[in-house]
This record gives structure tokens, C-alpha cells and sequence, in this order.
């Protein structure tokens, strides 16, 4: 194996947050083969979680048993390819924004929400991220995926169970890789949206601080947002948490946030919600532990 392997490591640097406590094995492999080749070294009860850029993950103060994987992020254009004319393979650990530039570079239409996912490809999937009214799933042929045992496999969109930020497929199966179907057109177009949409972006939303991106899904018909500035929370702090004046669906760490100080704020702002507008509002940040 020829991969980076860390025990006891520390996470929070590892995620958009900076936030959470050591896993106690942590793994970069240095390909694909490579990461087969280590899943297949591990017990049968080892648990695996990965990890992309920590963008939508809360790493619990105590930690994450078992293995951290953490995905391989390729250089450049590696990772990105176009396997037919309209249609780009992409490696898990590519970021969402590098996908974005890759359909300008390559005249293909579709993409440009991929600006706006702060993760990589791999979360984006795992979740079905989406922003500006577009989202992943919306666009993909096919996946390759890897089990705990180190074996590759390729599944099809009716593999999923696919819904507002969520696809759920086999258990104990990690994604590798999309194929992704787009259209052609005109890159200085698409360009020009690109740069519209992420001009809006930073105009609403908190840039250079250390969050999460969105906390909640939105509501049916509405915005959690909305509801969690109508209810007076915009700035309301817990520990080091505290939510941002800038957008009220994000929490920022004001530097010395604990994950307990986070799951105690979204636990607050749930309830304050729910009394005054009757709203149960859903997390959509993945807990890990």
C-alpha cells in the first residue's frame, strides 16, 4: 500500500467547520487500487467512514472509531475526463467547483450549480447536493463503487433511493466515480452564469468563515433560512457557535467552537422554529462519530 496512514489523528482540520476530535485510524490512499487494496486488509468489523472535503459533517468532540478514508484528491484535471462527447466521468474526490470550470473548458451545459457545492464529488453524490434549483442526481448515468471488501462495482440510478439530499443505495458501498450526462453549448454562456451565480452566492451567503454551508433542508414550499431569521435567531450564539448574520441557515465557529456547542444550537434553533411556525426543520449535516 502506498497510501498515508495516520493513527489517532486529529480531524477538525480536515473539515470546513474545524471542528471535532481524533479518529482513531486515518487513511489517504494514493489511488483506487490502492484504497481496494487497504479495504481489503480491514476486519469485517472495522468501521469505514469517508470523508471528502468536510464541508457537511459534524465531527463529534470524542472522535470517530474505526477508519477514516480519507478521499484521494486528484491534481488538476486528473480525475476529470470526458468519456463520450457529452458525458464526464468524474472521481469522487474532485471538488463540485473543478467540475463547474471543467463543463466551461469543455462547451457542456448543466453543470454550472456544481459552483456553488462546497464538497467534492463523492459528498455531493452521497447526498444529493444541489444549489441554484439544480441538483446531482438530476444528471447522473451511472456510478462506480467500492465495499468494505475492496470490491469495485458499477450501479445505475435505479439503484437509489433518491430524494432532497439523499440517495440511498447498498450498504457498506462507497462511491468512486460518476458518469454524468450534460449537453452541449456555449461556454462563454455558461461562463457568464457561472460567475452570475457565485456573485449571488457571496453576496448572501458567509465567505472565509469556518461553517458548514447550509444546516437545515428547506422546509416544503419555503426556506429554512426564512423561517430561522423570522424567529429573531440571526446571531443567537451557543459556545463558540453561533448562527451567521449573513444567512441564518448557516452556523459559523467563531474559532473555538465544540461539536457539543453546534448539535446544542441546531437542537435550539429547532425548537424556537417549531413554536413559533409550526415547522419541524430537518439537519441536513451529517454527524459522525
Amino acid at each position: 500500500m502506498k497510501g498515508i496512514l495516520k493513527l489517532n489523528e486529529p480531524m477538525a482540520s480536515y473539515t470546513s467547520w474545524h471542528i471535532g476530535g481524533n479518529a482513531d485510524k486515518y487513511y489517504r490512499p494514493s489511488s483506487i487500487e490502492d484504497l481496494a487494496e487497504f479495504l481489503s486488509t480491514l476486519s469485517s468489523e472495522e468501521p469505514i467512514t469517508c470523508l471528502g472535503l468536510g464541508s457537511n459533517v459534524l465531527i463529534d468532540d470524542a472522535g470517530i472509531r474505526g477508519v477514516v478514508i480519507h478521499t484521494l484528491l486528484p491534481k488538476g484535471e486528473e480525475g476529470l475526463s470526458l468519456v463520450e462527447p457529452t458525458v464526464l466521468r468524474v472521481e469522487a474526490g474532485i471538488p463540485c467547483a473543478k467540475v463547474a470550470k471543467f463543463c466551461v473548458k469543455n462547451g457542456l451545459v448543466g453543470g454550472e450549480f456544481f459552483a456553488g457545492i462546497p464538497g467534492t464529488i463523492g459528498g455531493a453524490l452521497f447526498m444529493n447536493a444541489g444549489a441554484f434549483g439544480s441538483e446531482t442526481w438530476k444528471h447522473v448515468k451511472s456510478v462506480e463503487v467500492i465495499n468494505r471488501y475492496g470490491e469495485q462495482s458499477v450501479r445505475l440510478p435505479k439503484d437509489y433511493k433518491i430524494g432532497y439530499r439523499s440517495a440511498v443505495g447498498p450498504k457498506e458501498e462507497w462511491f468512486i466515480a460518476g458518469h454524468f450526462q450534460f449537453e452541449a453549448g456555449d461556454p462563454e454562456i455558461t461562463s457568464s452564469k457561472i460567475k452570475e451565480l457565485l456573485r449571488q452566492r457571496n453576496a448572501s451567503q458567509p465567505i472565509g468563515v469556518f461553517s458548514c454551508g447550509s444546516v437545515f433542508k428547506n422546509p416544503p414550499n419555503d426556506y429554512a433560512g426564512r423561517l430561522i431569521e423570522a424567529s429573531k435567531l440571526k446571531g443567537f450564539s451557543i459556545g463558540g457557535a453561533q448562527v451567521s448574520l449573513k444567512h441564518a441557515n448557516f452556523i459559523v465557529n467563531l474559532g473555538n467552537a465544540r461539536s457539543l456547542d453546534v448539535s446544542q444550537l441546531i437542537e435550539h434553533i429547532q425548537g424556537v422554529v417549531w413554536a413559533d411556525h409550526q415547522v419541524k426543520l430537518y439537519p441536513e449535516v451529517k454527524k459522525l462519530s
